[in-house]
């Protein structure tokens, strides 16, 4: 599940919408909002993030949130270390050949600490 999936379910849950009743409401089927759901679609277009937006009539702080979680919900992400230094490449290539294996405290430092430098 991404953190949009993982959102955006919670926002159904909290207002008891059924995974049929919002796909035809925003426009797509059943089968795509809970691939979207689970992580095995990529993140939603913009058109689909603004209708799923007004369906949950959220507004500034919120949709700001799912806006970003969306950017942040590529299942999977490709990471691009050309012109970086060997050290750079390593990382992507550790993290994407033992991801599977971090536990969760792992991944919870490792968010705490990227999530502190702003993105430049």
């Amino acid at each position: 599940m991404t953190p949009f999936g993982q959102k955006l379910r919670a926002l159904r849950a909290e207002r008891g919408i059924e995974l049929k009743e919002m796909a035809a409401a925003v426009g797509v089927s059943a089968a795509y909002l809970s691939a979207l759901e689970h992580g095995r679609r990529g993140r939603p277009s913009w058109p689909l993030l603004q209708r799923i937006i007004a369906y949950f009539n959220v507004i500034w702080d919120d949709a700001e949130e799912l806006t970003r979680l969306a950017r942040l919900s590529n299942p999977r992400a490709v990471v691009d270390t050309a012109g970086l230094s060997p050290k750079a490449t390593e990382l992507a290539n550790l993290l994407a050949e033992r991801i599977g294996e971090l536990s969760e405290d792992e991944l919870d430092r490792l968010l705490r600490h990227l999530r502190q430098r702003p993105p430049e």
